[in-house]
């Protein structure tokens, strides 16, 4: 039953399972192929946790200040933060959503439009991708957390700014170190680039295990699932870097 669900969230996230015929459970998987719509609404399904709002502003002070900021502490600096300018053109703050304690930390690059609605990173399509990968490595979206590089919408879904990244690393850094992942899953270019302090493209990038920060936390690159919405041919390496990251999660040798 499990691998038949697995086998449904692959579908949903556009990758068949090739057996060769005979193989036991090869009867059970074809008739799995009308359902990938099914498994779509599965991985919408999800209500991600979110930390308690606090309506109370905090003055601005200085993005470098969060060491002891605990969990509450700091998503109301993040809320009251105008160090970059980007607070002003955006709606509201996107501090992220899911377990903060999560084993599983995805970053991605800066809010969109949607997110920037919704105050939550990884809606619309690229979010209902995200959730049939993460369904597909055995996990519901609100048991991982979900964070972006950027805390704000930059105008008309720009990419962030060297000094816009700089600005938010602060709170992005305290995050990791509350939650202490047992790995970081880098998801696209902008992620992973100012992650590893990389200029270097996201396919040489992926394919191995990273380690992040002074507490040396594995981290693994994938592409984003916006990147993989227009370039579908992608979606099999995409898998391979989930299967990596499963393979730490697991305590798995190498």
């Amino acid at each position: 039953m499990i691998e038949q669900r697995r086998h449904l969230y692959l579908k949903a996230m556009g990758l068949t399972r090739w057996r060769r015929r005979g193989d036991p459970g090869s009867a059970a998987e074809d008739k799995t192929e009308g359902v990938a719509e099914s498994a779509a609404q599965v991985v919408t399904g999800a209500a991600p946790y979110r930390a308690d709002r606090v309506e109370e502003a905090v003055p601005p002070g200085s993005t470098g200040e969060t060491a002891g900021l605990d969990w509450q502490a700091l998503q109301q600096k993040v809320k009251a933060c105008n160090s970059c300018g980007l607070r002003a053109g955006c709606t509201q703050t996107v501090f992220g959503v899911g377990n903060p304690q999560a084993d599983l930390l995805v970053i991605g690059e800066a809010p969109g439009a949607d997110e920037d609605r919704q105050g939550e990173p990884f809606v619309g399509r690229a979010g209902q991708l995200l959730n049939a990968m993460l369904l597909a490595m055995g996990y519901q979206r609100e048991a991982v957390f979900i964070a972006n590089i950027l805390k704000c919408r930059p105008p008309d879904n720009r990419d962030p700014r060297p000094e816009e990244a700089l600005c938010c690393e602060p709170y992005l850094l305290r995050q990791i170190a509350l939650i202490a992942p047992k790995i970081i899953l880098a998801v696209g270019r902008i992620s992973a680039q100012n992650l590893l302090k990389s200029d270097i493209a996201v396919g040489k990038l992926r394919g191995r295990i990273h380690r992040f920060g002074e507490s040396d936390i594995p981290l693994v690159v994938t592409y984003h699932p916006a990147y993989l919405l227009r370039s579908p041919e992608q979606k099999g390496k995409a898998w391979q870097d989930l299967q990596l990251a499963l393979s730490v999660l697991r305590g798995d040798p190498g």
